[in-house]
């Protein structure tokens, strides 16, 4: 989140080589959060409770701070599905393990449905700024949401599994045709929180690997450092778009780029 932080003070010509951007949550080990300019960054850990946690306060703080016209977007790494490792998703919808656009919870021993519709027009706009890069490909579609890494996705090599190589690949192949494109853990309660608080909200994650061809990861850590910076630099040129940066004088480092080679 810091080097997100960084990246983005240096898109919006608001990077000072002194500053070293602290933890303003530095007090607690639950997460970590920076700012530089109208822009906050924040850890959430993995999984649906960790993110939970960090989002009712971050709720709580962006009321507190009147903040008016707030726009959520959660960036991250997943497991794709029939899209070739580095492929950038932006969220549908957020689907659970059976596929359904929902998020349940129990609350005071009922369970409680809520809806994970995320901002089709915030979707469709991210997907636009896309196009500005050549160097990767993003795709619209829907992000299943598991609450477990290995069982919950159909990984065969955790410490227990229960089903074949084939009930994998069928499992994956009925996501599939449910329009689901890649696998994480945290975007359901994300849409349902950001949804129920009147916030606008997207999820953009890239996918590591194919999970039809494998478990593991292959790609060389230079590959995959490369691949994280994916969602990172289009969610900063939408930031740096949508701030109307440019009218200031302050041109992205990819505009910049394509002036000169221009």
């Amino acid at each position: 989140m810091k080097a997100f932080i960084e990246y983005i003070g240096r898109e919006l010509g608001l990077a000072d080589p002194t500053n070293e951007y602290p933890n303003i949550c530095a007090g607690t080990d639950r997460y970590a959060m920076y700012k530089v300019g109208p822009v906050l960054s924040v850890s959430h850990g993995m999984g649906i409770p960790s993110i939970a946690i960090m989002l009712h306060e971050l709720i709580k703080l962006l009321y507190h701070a009147r903040c008016t016209d707030v726009t959520v977007v959660r960036i991250g790494t997943s497991g794709g599905i029939g899209l070739k490792p580095g492929t950038v998703v932006i969220t549908k919808q957020s689907v659970d393990a059976s596929f359904l656009p929902r998020f349940e919870q129990v609350i005071l021993g009922k369970p409680v449905v809520r809806s994970t519709e995320l901002d089709s027009d915030l979707a469709e706009e991210l997907q636009q700024y896309s196009k500005d890069f050549d160097d990767f490909e993003t795709v619209i579609a829907n992000t299943m949401c598991t609450m477990d890494f290995y069982e919950g996705q159909a990984r065969l090599d955790g410490a227990f599994c229960s089903y074949t190589e084939e009930d994998k690949q069928n499992y994956l192949k009925e996501a599939y045709a449910a329009g689901v494109r890649n696998i994480e853990m945290e975007s359901s309660v994300f849409a349902a929180m950001c949804k129920l608080s009147g916030v606008r909200a997207a999820v953009v994650c890239v996918t590591l690997l194919d999970r039809q061809k494998g478990d593991q990861l292959t790609s060389s850590h230079d590959i995959l450092q490369s691949y994280q910076q994916r969602p990172q630099m289009l969610v900063g040129h939408f930031i740096k778009r949508r701030l109307n940066a440019m009218d200031k004088g302050y041109p992205s480092s990819r505009d910049t780029d394509k002036a000169k080679s221009s």
